[in-house]
């Protein structure tokens, strides 16, 4: 006799059987439900192996079936029940983003701002004109009275030398984008 049909722990053979016999009708009733071959195979595959550790519970192969059955439809049920949250925590998200905007400055750790006002004046002026008020460089270059190319060169330096001054405060919180800084480390920064 097999050894493993002798193990009380192993599922009867017949039940395994009777329901791998039953894989194609069983991924149609999920497809069916949920719309979807993909999701019907992953729902199916998650319901044999919770399924297969109470197959030995069965007393009727008979039951077997009608039993999987209702394995499946709780499937199904659960696989709506977390998509259903899924879908109400993206509409609070939506809604919260709706009635009050994401503050991206707000995000943007204040030790850098001060770190940038260390810099040279035409450096500082330079960062808060086109990185933070957002103009255009060759805007910029025309309120300056400089041209194009030697604002985009200024800009070019200025982030150059704020990305130092960081770095020299901030250490490795800089390398590995700190967006929560407590460092306190604008009053150490020098003028560069």
């Amino acid at each position: 006799m097999d050894a493993l049909a002798e193990d009380p722990a192993r599922p009867p053979s017949e039940v395994l059987d009777l329901l791998l016999a039953n894989h194609r009708q069983f991924l149609g009733f999920l497809e069916r439900r949920v719309g979807s071959r993909a999701v019907a195979e992953d729902l199916l595959q998650e319901a044999f192996v919770k399924g297969l550790d109470k197959v030995d519970q069965l007393e009727k192969t008979e039951s077997a079936i009608a039993w999987f059955y209702r394995v499946l439809r709780n499937a199904v049920i659960d696989h709506y029940r977390r998509q259903g949250t899924a879908n109400r925590a993206l509409e609070a998200f939506a809604a919260e983003l709706e009635t009050k905007p994401e503050d991206v400055h707000g995000e943007i750790c204040a030790c850098v701002s001060r770190m940038a006002a260390t810099l040279k004046p035409e450096y500082a002026e330079a960062l808060q004109r086109i990185e933070v008020d957002g103009v255009a460089v060759k805007d910029y270059a025309v309120e300056a009275g400089i041209t194009a190319t030697n604002a985009g060169v200024r800009v070019f330096r200025a982030r150059d030398a704020l990305r130092k001054q960081v770095a020299r405060s901030c250490g490795t919180c800089a390398e590995h984008g700190c967006l929560d800084c407590t460092c306190g480390g604008a009053s150490k920064a020098t003028r560069t």
